[in-house]
């Protein structure tokens, strides 16, 4: 048997495998924060965050 030692392009295949799984993850992300239950969760998370900085600040989204 013969055993090949040439990592030639390894790195490259390597780099290839890891681009993709990255892109099938933003398209998974994409497709769950499109939802509008999502949406929703985000939009109080960030009216949290800023109502705990500015507390009239929910009332300013909403105008």
């Amino acid at each position: 048997m013969k055993i090949l030692k040439d990592e030639t392009g390894a790195a490259t295949a390597e780099y290839a495998i890891a681009t993709i799984a990255a892109i099938g993850f933003a398209g998974l992300l994409v497709l769950i924060l499109r939802s509008d239950e999502m949406k929703s969760i985000l939009f109080d998370l960030i009216r949290g965050a800023l109502d705990s900085f500015i507390p009239d600040s929910a009332a300013a989204i909403e105008e």
